[in-house]
């Protein structure tokens, strides 16, 4: 069957278009929270504490000061060595520069700006000011904080109003494809001659036939350890052999920097938009920043600026109560630093244009498809990675500079953070990539051998979420601990160990309405002990044995790190960076030798809270390649449908024990 042989049912335009309201109105919902929770963290809170939070940066050092576009201010500025701390800035996110207060009680005065570039313990801030207010030049103590970001939800709506205007146009079509009120078309004859199929296996050949011959829209469903970014980087290549130039885009720069690096480690001409959260010479040398350094005119576009400051300055030391004559100068100094500095931007757009005319393809995330430089142009194709953890209204930013669409991703994975939620249970969380899949199945093909896990961690995914399709490769089809080093022969690739009837009760944590289980906690490190007991680190040396260990609350992780950081094995394989700790959004896109699950929950009620959220299970079971060791309580977990299917699956594989076998 063809694809465009399926069966289809076209949904009617009104209602397409009463739902991009619906989503309009949600997204609006989710700004208001969002703008709420980021109040409350900040409000009332002092220094110590913002920094604590990761959202101030204190004291802070101007180490450079430049002008950039349009004759603003650029401040780089640079924290201390020592405090080197987590923390949220990002490239993208608003920020201010602060100073001390002045008067007893009064607030701090401020400096509002955009982080332009993050690296270390430095950020570049781009001001909305042509120069510096008195309070910065006179050299007192300075701090940044991150404000509340509203320029990606400005983004958003501007980009679902443009979609929702949209008549007659390509952007109108697309809509209607994605939507399910058009059916999508495909050409298979654009895909008679594929020249980069030699890596690829056969689902992963046809994936890229697939996008080859869409003409509105292709889907790259990509479960775990099936190769999706290979898949992804070869549809790719094959289009920009057809079309002049694409668009590629995620919601995460993490995303972005590694399509980037794919793309350049394959010859292409990639420039990445905004900066990326990686720091390697690779990435660096494909920004943008760096190009237009790289180009004949950018000298010429320098020297002008800084004679343009030059100027400025010295009209600034002409103070007021001089004569008419030293006014006129004045006037005529700032005057023609004016002019300097349009003619500088005016250079500007020359290069970056010139620059972006010569490439192939273009990375950005979704709000930076938004900005200047590229929100005028027009791709013949946008590519979206990770489009089912992205809130539909971002991917609308990118697809109406587009003549084609493709999205990779996987829906049975992490859905897209939503903060509010009455937004996320009237249907925010159903991402674009959900609606397009489901009403248009003949749109996606799904990649179906994976190289990450042994058969037996694969088999419950597969079945439950995958049809049964997912096949294991031969290199990892058998490969447990023991195919990794004899030593753990005879070995359980799943293994649940179940604490019913042990009496481990989980305790709620009040300060965080979080909770924890100590008890369990202190069983699965048991347990890892006793798998690693035979160990030997040194005897592999160049391919360590590497553990994760996940929770889904903070607080039964907080316990399991408190309890590892005291044991001589597991304590010395984190410090060594061999085992980590964290949720299962923190180990998305990893992969690990044994993955160890502590499912926490334990109460005569049968809640299981977040556990309920069976992608996210899927997620954290999945990252496992050789080992995967669940620990949980079967009576409270037998509640839900999805774990008496789970606790069923691991009986018939022989992989179930009760806690009451360790005591043996």
């Amino acid at each position: 069957m063809t694809p465009t042989d399926a069966a289809f049912t076209p949904a009617e335009p009104d209602a397409v278009v009463r739902e991009l309201r619906h989503v309009q109105a949600l997204m609006q919902l989710e700004q208001q929270e969002d703008q709420a929770q980021f109040r409350l963290k900040s409000a009332k809170a002092g220094i110590a504490e913002r920094k604590r939070r990761g959202v101030t940066w204190h004291p802070v050092t101007i180490t450079q000061e430049d002008i950039g576009f349009g004759g603003k201010v650029v401040l780089e500025l640079e924290r201390p060595a020592g405090e080197e701390g987590l923390h949220l800035f990002q490239v993208g996110r608003n920020a201010a520069l602060f100073g001390p207060a002045q008067g007893p009680a009064g607030d701090p005065p401020t400096l509002s700006g955009v982080i332009t570039r993050l690296r270390r313990n430095r950020l570049q801030l781009t001001t909305h000011r042509e120069d510096l207010p008195d309070w910065v030049l006179a050299g007192g103590r300075l701090g940044i904080d991150l404000t509340f970001d509203e320029v990606s939800y400005r983004e958003m709506n501007q980009a679902l109003n443009e979609v929702l205007r949209a008549r007659d146009n390509r952007l109108a079509e697309l809509r209607d494809v994605l939507l399910g009120a058009r059916q999508a078309r495909f050409d298979a004859t654009r895909a008679d001659d594929l020249v980069y199929p030699s890596p690829l296996n056969d689902s992963q050949l046809e994936a890229v036939r697939h996008v080859v011959s869409a003409r509105d829209v292709a889907i790259i469903h990509g479960p775990p350890g099936t190769g999706k970014t290979t898949t992804l980087v070869q549809a790719i290549r094959e289009t920009i052999r057809r079309e002049r130039r694409v668009l590629v885009c995620a919601p995460s720069n993490t995303a972005v920097d590694l399509l980037t690096e794919k793309l350049a480690a394959h010859g292409v001409n990639v420039i990445r938009m905004g900066n990326p959260s990686r720091v390697s010479d690779l990435l660096l040398a494909h920004t943008l920043d760096a190009r237009v350094m790289a180009h004949g005119s950018y000298g010429r576009m320098r020297a002008l600026r800084q004679t343009a400051d030059q100027y400025r300055q010295t009209a600034q030391q002409h103070v007021r109560h001089y004569g008419h004559e030293e006014r006129q100068e004045r006037q005529r100094l700032r005057d023609e630093a004016r002019q300097l500095f349009l003619q500088a931007d005016d250079l500007e757009r020359f290069i970056t244009q010139d620059v972006l005319d010569s490439v192939q393809v273009i990375t950005c995330t979704l709000v930076g498809a938004s900005q200047r430089g590229i929100r005028d142009l027009v791709f013949d194709t946008v590519f979206i990675d990770e489009a089912a953890q992205a809130i539909e209204p971002g991917c609308w930013i990118p697809i109406a500079r587009g003549q084609r669409v493709v999205l990779a991703g996987d829906h049975h994975q992490l859905p897209p953070t939503v903060k509010s939620e009455q937004a996320a249970r009237e249907g925010l969380r159903e991402t674009l990539f959900e609606k397009c899949i489901r009403r248009q199945p003949a749109t996606a093909r799904m990649l179906t051998l994976q190289y990450r896990m042994h058969e037996q961690i694969m088999a419950f995914s597969s079945q439950r979420f995958y049809g049964g399709r997912l096949q294991a490769h031969p290199r990892v089809r058998h490969a447990g601990l023991a195919a990794y080093d004899p030593v753990f022969a005879p070995d359980l690739p799943v293994e649940f160990l179940d604490t019913a009837g042990f009496g481990f009760v989980e305790r709620t944590v009040p300060e965080s309405r979080s909770t924890a289980n100590p008890e369990e906690a202190a069983l699965l490190l048991r347990r890892l002990n006793q798998l690693l007991a035979a160990y030997d680190p040194a005897g592999h040396a160049e391919h360590p044995l590497t553990l994760g260990v996940i929770a889904p609350y903070r607080a039964q992780i907080n316990c399991l790190q408190d309890a590892i950081e005291q044991e001589p094995l597991l304590g010395g394989l984190m410090r060594q960076r061999q085992l980590s700790v964290g949720t299962v959004d923190a180990f998305q896109g990893q992969e690990r030798d044994i993955i160890a699950i502590s499912l926490t929950r334990s109460n005569r009620l049968g809640e299981i809270g977040f556990l309920s959220d069976i992608r996210r299970m899927n997620v954290g079971m999945t990252r496992a390649r050789r080992k995967l060791l669940l620990v949980g309580d079967s009576s409270t977990l037998g509640a839900h449908p999805f774990f008496r299917e789970l606790l069923a699956h691991v009986q018939h594989i022989g992989g179930h024990r009760t806690a009451w076998a360790m005591e043996e």
